[in-house]
């Protein structure tokens, strides 16, 4: 019988090597989803990672390198970023988790927990830079 592509593994927490899978506390649940669905799963962590990355270097830049914006507005900005960067792997790890949890038990999908803040963060970054160059 084939199985669909939306329908759960009909392993279980007993499948092969459940036991050994860390973390255990997600893998021991459910059974495994479609593996599809698991490793667009790890991309989306991949993807918070780099974006974690990406926020790091735009703040050591923008304090880095000298533009003609206000100091204590590009220091604030800079500060922001890498707060947002050091919070992305947060989203990453949980988010991956709470993902993975869902899709063993057949589940929803959680929404993403940093979306929101990281949104919110860019926008003021985006804010104190226009006024450190407009000033």
């Amino acid at each position: 019988m084939k199985r669909s592509a939306s329908a759960p593994h009909s392993g279980g927490p007993t499948s092969p090597g459940a036991s050994t899978r860390w973390p255990r506390r997600v893998f021991s649940q459910g059974s495994d989803p479609d593996p599809r669905f698991s490793l667009a799963n790890e991309r989306t962590f991949l993807a918070w990672i780099r974006t974690s990355l990406a926020l790091f270097a735009a703040g050591v830049a923008l304090e880095a390198v000298n533009l003609p914006i206000v100091p204590g507005l590009r220091r604030a900005s800079a500060i922001v970023l890498i707060l947002l960067g050091a919070a992305a792997p947060a989203q990453a790890w949980f988010g991956w988790v709470r993902t993975e949890l869902a899709l063993r038990r057949g589940r929803g999908l959680p929404p993403p927990m940093m979306a929101v803040p990281v949104g919110a963060g860019l926008m003021l970054v985006g804010v104190l830079v226009l006024l450190g160059l407009v000033l």
